[in-house]
């Protein structure tokens, strides 16, 4: 069986990535309608894929999809999952979910009324190399989880009309567009963030959002953490790291976080503490190579909903985690104006 998937806002990432990677890849999804006010933009999508272009939202809806996509800008994302869901429509947003923790709450309300699944696209979080990272953490391979460090940054100067570079239409800039990933993969890691101190700037780009922020977070494990994410920096002069600590070891990456399969991670992790060493020495290999079958995120992503619908089963990625992360940036954002931390409720 093979969900019927339709989407909202054909011309940016979903024509990019989840359209050709994610809802055509996918073995249980098929892609049927697609929308987007750039007609053109969408009406070469359509005739790409052999799907139906709509010349509206509402013959969108209307359509026989069992799921609409929403990749729109931010600021529309609330009002379009609830007129999903009062369409009968289950919803798979991308991130944020919305702007507020009320629009969230509007969201997930109108989709728990008609009783519609819905999913956020977290597709980081299916990253091969990010599960069996996972996977060691959870077998205790790591010992005591200690400190964890998410990177992710771009060149992304000014666009006329870039929904991003305004928090109007975006929500926020650097932190709100990569951040959240990257906040959201130390999580899954390390447990629930408790507390977060932000910084953000504008160092190089004159656009009203952030193109620079910095987080430092506490966990409920008891690790600590680290964020940072620019919109500043060439984009081969970043790795975009993520490194976790152990009372065990280590387990580091370069190029994993982002929107590609691939990246290169190693663990160097002990069976068991060693006693204190005065000279500190280290072994110059890179140690444990962890190079599982590389996942397409999107496919991914885009299956475990599709299967979710078919198992009648709680989504993969749900909107109550789009809502925390929207708590824990709104947490973020007033740090940073504040200049104070913010404790996260429990």
């Amino acid at each position: 069986m093979k969900i019927k998937w339709a989407v909202l806002g054909s011309a940016g990432i979903a024509r990019r990535r989840t359209i050709p990677e994610g809802i055509v890849k996918a073995d249980n999804a098929t892609l049927t309608a697609v929308y987007d006010i750039n007609t053109e933009a969408n009406a070469e999508v359509a005739a790409a894929q052999g799907a139906q272009a709509c010349t509206s939202e509402e013959e969108l809806l209307g359509s026989d999809a069992d799921v609409i996509y929403i990749a729109t800008p931010a600021v529309n994302h609330c009002d379009q999952v609830c007129r999903a869901a009062k369409a009968g429509k289950h919803v798979f947003c991308e991130k944020p979910l919305s702007m507020t923790i009320e629009e969230c709450d509007r969201a997930l309300d109108a989709c728990a009324a008609q009783g519609v699944k819905l999913g956020t696209g977290f597709m980081m979080r299916f990253h091969a190399q990010h599960q069996a990272a996972l996977a060691l953490i959870k077998e205790g391979r790591l010992g005591v989880p200690v400190l964890g460090r998410a990177q992710l940054s771009c060149w992304y100067p000014p666009i006329p009309g870039a929904w991003r570079q305004d928090p109007a239409t975006g929500g926020g800039g650097s932190l709100m567009d990569m951040g959240g990933h990257c906040i959201d993969l130390l999580e899954m890691f390390l447990g629930r963030a408790t507390s977060v101190q932000c910084v953000t700037g504008n160092l190089v780009q004159r656009y009203p959002s952030e193109d620079t922020a910095v987080v430092l977070l506490e966990f409920e494990s008891g690790a600590k953490g680290m964020v940072d994410c620019l919109f500043n920096v060439p984009d081969a002069s970043s790795l975009n790291r993520l490194e976790l600590y152990g009372s065990r070891g280590s387990i580091l990456a370069e190029g994993a976080i982002g929107q590609g399969e691939s990246g290169k991670m190693s663990a160097r992790l002990e069976y068991a503490s060693g006693e204190y060493e005065a000279n500190q020495l280290r072994d110059a290999d890179g140690g444990l190579s962890l190079n599982p079958t590389p996942v397409n995120m999107y496919r991914a992503e885009v299956e475990a909903f599709s299967q979710a619908i078919t198992d009648n089963t709680p989504a993969p990625v749900s909107g109550e985690d789009g809502r925390w992360s929207q708590i824990v940036l709104n947490a973020c954002y007033e740090s940073a104006h504040s200049g104070t931390k913010i404790s996260l409720p429990r």
